[in-house]
């Protein structure tokens, strides 16, 4: 077969697989547009009356909050997140990677075992122990176990980062008088940097999106990330606003869309590196 049509037909193929991944995005932002009864009514993707009337009611808060401090507290946990991750998770695969200490295996053996370890086993000692120190509604609960490296997987991918590192680097460095956090700061933690743009967009994400430790911990609107902001517009009660809500969903969407274009180079490279072979 002609190589160019055999290119041709991968990308066509590609691009159908795509089109249901890509629908629902598409379809939010379309719906974002229409009249809140015409979202309930019609099957369309297009809208068939555009309106801003959605986005202009953001422009008024929800329950007294302007929109932009939701985005605000939704940056904070999740960006707060992932330092800590990246610092807890990189210190602790430095010392299971490069450092000897009794029962190194073992623990990281135990560690690994933690994975399959639902959240939810911990959900309710964790709370008793935040609500013990007075840190309920607060941002503290979400972001203080990052510290911990309770992130097994991604502390498993530091070590399969730094495994591939030539200690020949380590050796040296000492020879110049450096110590082991000098070496971690100095020589490894660059060589690492794509396991710590995957660890870092990972944990943004998925902390973005996390709306059951949100909803668990924090009690005042004013501190509501957006997770929680896009439940405001439900109400058991009375008619819910579905025009709105989509509007701020879509919005909610650029920071993550922005926050991975930027970093999908290393993204890729973190994943296609070699260190991830056993």
């Amino acid at each position: 077969m002609n190589p160019a049509l055999r290119r041709v037909g991968w990308h066509l193929l590609v691009l159908a697989l795509l089109v249901p991944l890509l629908y629902p995005i598409v379809w939010l932002a379309a719906a974002s547009f229409k009249p809140s009864s015409e979202i309930l009514q019609s099957l369309a993707l297009l809208p068939k009356q555009v309106i801003l009337d959605n986005y202009a009611a953001l422009a008024d808060g929800l329950g007294g909050v302007p929109i932009w401090r939701f985005f605000v507290n939704s940056i904070l946990v999740s960006g707060g997140c992932a330092a800590a991750n990246i610092l807890s998770c990189s210190l602790a695969g430095y010392a299971f990677a490069r450092l000897r200490f009794r029962m190194r295996a073992p623990l990281f053996g135990f560690m690994l075992a933690t994975i399959m370890l639902p959240t939810h086993a911990v959900l309710i000692p964790q709370y008793t122990i935040f609500q013990q120190l007075g840190m309920v509604d607060t941002f503290w609960p979400m972001i203080l176990p990052k510290l911990l490296a309770t992130d097994a997987f991604f502390v498993f991918l530091m070590v399969q980062f730094m495994r591939n590192i030539p200690r020949e680097l380590d050796e040296a460095a000492r020879l110049d008088g450096c110590g082991s956090i000098r070496i971690f700061s100095a020589v490894i933690l660059p060589l690492i940097r794509p396991a710590v743009i995957t660890t870092a967009i990972f944990t943004f994400i998925w902390t973005w999106n996390d709306f059951l430790t949100q909803l668990i911990y924090l009690s005042s609107p004013e501190k509501y990330t957006l997770p929680l902001a896009l439940r405001l517009f439900i109400d058991t009660t009375d008619s819910s606003q579905y025009g709105p809500m989509l509007a701020l969903s879509a919005l909610a969407l650029v920071p993550i869309l922005l926050f991975f274009a930027a970093f999908q180079r290393l993204l890729v490279e973190g994943f296609a590196t070699s260190g991830l072979k056993g």
